[in-house]
């Protein structure tokens, strides 16, 4: 594995940190999270005019034909910027599933419009078990007519308020002995008669909402994928979002890395710089050791889903360290910035209240190391 960026992909990355810098400060990320919305729908525009929504597609839908790999390239400048937009909902959870398990005709109605940034998509899988196992798939979806009926509840839904298309995980066969059996993906509409959204608060202000589904009726049409063959899709959907989370998590690490390195250069103590003290220098280096490694094992699993290979093992790696990563990197910057980063009026506070929430998304810390321990025990 080479694990140097390509010419194309520094370019992206480049273009991509000059181009947040100056449209996506701090200061917006601060005043969207007293926005009900979430996001600006001018930045949105922007994001979509870039081609960054179309970066994982074919070139027949709108798209640049790129890879996973590049799209994590984006993603990590986005995690640094703490981007206040459904991109990670509509492209890595919504898009790319379409993409892996649609028919012709949906690849074409909805991904042209993900390209295009006129599509917004997002993933209902978890409900109130927290879980993002098949065995916490309770939404019930039962035959009527030409179509189904979909009820239940799904939590922590991303960007839901702001999606177009919702993909509903349900059961339409009882679990039985095997709780991945029986799963099947629904494109439903969020305006459709029976769906009610509402936005849950969370410690880091990002926008996941709860959804209710009441006899909500959708045609045969709306089966993303095989009916009952749902899980497979959702395995591999989950692989994605958890690398790229984890590649989030290591931009929002180095930008905390470069704000502390900042500080202690300038802040004065004792009539010399604070960095000038040797366990100062000693909590940076451990900051930028942290980011490093969490870089190295989430673009390993990044490469091996972009390379089609088995990722198993790769991803709850990179999950288990990147998650203590992030918390361990943002403590010692508290740390060295001392009382004031504690304070809501700094940025710190930003990237620590975002790294708890990413920690417990797409399963905790412990959950990944025995994943891993179960792939190691099996090689």
């Amino acid at each position: 594995m080479d694990m140097g960026l390509s010419e194309i992909q520094q370019m992206l990355k480049n273009s991509a940190r000059e181009f947040l810098a100056q449209e996506c400060p701090l200061t917006l990320v601060r005043e969207l999270e007293e926005d009900a919305q979430g996001y600006s729908e001018d930045l949105w525009r922007q994001v979509s005019n870039l081609g960054w929504t179309g970066i994982p597609f074919p070139e027949q839908y709108g798209g640049t034909g790129g890879s996973f790999l590049d799209l994590a390239v984006l993603v990590e400048e986005m995690g640094r910027a703490l981007l206040p937009a459904p991109f990670f909902a509509t492209v890595v959870l919504g898009g790319l599933t379409v993409l892996d398990a649609g028919s012709d005709e949906q690849k074409r109605d909805i991904l042209t419009g993900v390209c295009a940034g006129t599509v917004r998509l997002t993933l209902a899988l978890t409900e109130p078990s927290a879980t993002t196992e098949a065995w916490g798939v309770e939404t019930q979806a039962s035959a009527s007519g030409d179509g189904y009926s979909i009820s239940g509840t799904k939590l922590f839904v991303p960007d839901a308020h702001a999606a177009d298309t919702i993909i509903v995980a349900a059961r339409t066969m009882p679990a039985g002995d095997d709780p991945e059996q029986g799963i099947t993906l629904f494109l439903v509409p969020s305006s459709a008669s029976g769906v009610a959204i509402e936005q849950v608060n969370t410690i880091g202000n990002e926008r996941l909402c709860e959804i209710r589904l009441e006899n909500v009726a959708v045609g045969a049409d709306a089966v993303l994928g095989e009916v009952g063959g749902g899980w497979p899709v959702i395995e591999r959907a989950l692989a994605r979002a958890t690398t790229a989370h984890c590649v989030q998590m290591v931009g929002g690490a180095d930008a905390v890395v470069d704000m502390t390195v900042e500080y202690v250069k300038q802040r004065t103590q004792f009539g010399r710089p604070v960095g000038s003290f040797q366990a100062v220098q000693h909590h940076c280096a451990n900051m930028a050791t942290d980011v490093e490694g969490a870089r190295q094992v989430a673009y390993q699993a990044a490469w091996a889903i972009s390379e089609g290979q088995p990722a198993r093992r790769e991803v709850a790696v990179a999950k288990a360290w990147c998650s203590g990563a992030y918390q361990r990197v943002c403590s010692l910057g508290h740390q060295c910035h001392g009382a004031i980063g504690f304070t809501m009026e700094h940025n710190l506070q930003l990237y620590t209240r975002r790294a708890k929430v990413q920690e417990l998304s797409y399963g905790s810390v412990h959950d990944h190391k025995e994943i891993a321990l179960q792939e190691i025990e099996a090689a």
